[in-house]
C-alpha cells in the first residue's frame, strides 16, 4: 500500500510463495480511482512474464497464488477475485482458508437472487458485503464476516482502502 511499484513488489512476494500454489496467480492494483486485475493459470512467471506486469500500475496491490481446494480449479477461481459496481465502487478479494458454511450461505444468497460467477467459497463474502446494507465499507465487511464460519484470512481492497480480516480464532 502506498508504493509506486506495488505490482512489482507483489509479484516478488507471489514468486516467493509459489510453493503454496502452482495452479494460478493473480494481482489486483489500484491507482486510487479504479481497480485493475491480471490473473491466469500457471506459474507466477508464466502469468506475468513477457512484460505483462508493466500493464499493472497503481500505488497498492494484492496478490494470490492458487492451489485448488474448496470450489475446485479453473480460471474463474484464480484470485484475487474482482467485483465491479458502478454505484458502490469495486472490490477485490484474496482469501486463504476455508469457509465451512459457504455452501449453506451460497444457497441462501442464490434463493435471494445472487448469481455466482465462481465455485470458490471466497465469492460468498463479496455477496455478503454488498448485501449488508451498510454504506461504510468497513461496517459492511464487519457485518459480512459475522456470517461466515471457518479458518480464514482475507485481503479486501477497494479503490481507496485495504482491509485485512482473520477468523475469530486467529487460525489463519
Amino acid at each position: 500500500w502506498g508504493h509506486p511499484e506495488a505490482a512489482q513488489i507483489t509479484y516478488y512476494g507471489l514468486h516467493s510463495l509459489q510453493h503454496r500454489g502452482q495452479e494460478g496467480a493473480g494481482i489486483v492494483t489500484t491507482d486510487g480511482d479504479k481497480l485493475t486485475c491480471m490473473k491466469g493459470l500457471g506459474l507466477v512467471n508464466e502469468v506475468f512474464g513477457n512484460g505483462k506486469l508493466n500493464e499493472l500500475s497503481g500505488k497498492a496491490a494484492i496478490g494470490h497464488v492458487r492451489y485448488a481446494t474448496a470450489g475446485g480449479g479453473g480460471y474463474e477461481n484464480v484470485q484475487p477475485l474482482l467485483f465491479k459496481s458502478s454505484h458502490s465502487g469495486s472490490l477485490a478479494l484474496a482469501h486463504n482458508g476455508n469457509l465451512v458454511n459457504a455452501t449453506q450461505v451460497k444457497h441462501q444468497l442464490e434463493s435471494q437472487g445472487s448469481i455466482f460467477q465462481t465455485t470458490s467459497d471466497t465469492e460468498v463474502l463479496a455477496h455478503l458485503i454488498r448485501r449488508s446494507g451498510h454504506i461504510d465499507m468497513k461496517e459492511a465487511v464487519k457485518n459480512a464476516l459475522t456470517m461466515v464460519k471457518g479458518a480464514y484470512a482475507f485481503l479486501i481492497m477497494t479503490e481507496t482502502e485495504l482491509m485485512v480480516a482473520l477468523d475469530p480464532n486467529g487460525l489463519r
